[in-house]
């Protein structure tokens, strides 16, 4: 999904903005659909139980970590899509500085990938060492 997220930023740039719409907007439902059969289940049952007592460790805070930031790009994400692609928004809700909110929601998602990097590491690699 990185990948797709730096191709779709290559079409923009190339001006290809159909294109781009259509790339970023799969990426990010494909990702909801990730978000809601694996890592919320996930998150449900093995963190939130124990989020208010081991915030501390690492195997914990990473995953609350991604988790925030996930949802905030994912929502994000969401908001830009309906901006972009639909009139639902009345237009005091809207945004007009397009390539400022594409930038920071493409900032976000490398942070977000680099945490979802981090997390792993600490759910599967760093338990075993």
């Amino acid at each position: 999904m990185g990948g797709a997220l730096i191709a779709g930023t290559l079409l923009a740039r190339r001006k290809r903005y159909r294109a781009h719409g259509i790339c970023q907007t799969t990426v990010l439902l494909l990702n909801l659909l990730m978000i809601g059969l694996v890592m919320w289940p996930s998150f449900q049952q093995q963190v939130r139980p124990r989020l208010s007592k081991v915030l501390h460790k690492r195997y914990y805070a990473a995953a609350a970590i991604h988790a925030t930031l996930g949802v905030t790009a994912e929502l994000l994400g969401l908001y830009i899509v309906i901006v972009a692609g639909t009139n639902i928004l009345p237009q005091w809700l809207r945004f007009t500085h397009w390539k400022r909110w594409m930038r920071v929601e493409l900032v976000l998602w490398v942070v977000v990938l680099l945490s979802g990097m981090v997390t792993y590491c600490a759910w599967y690699v760093a338990p075993f060492r």
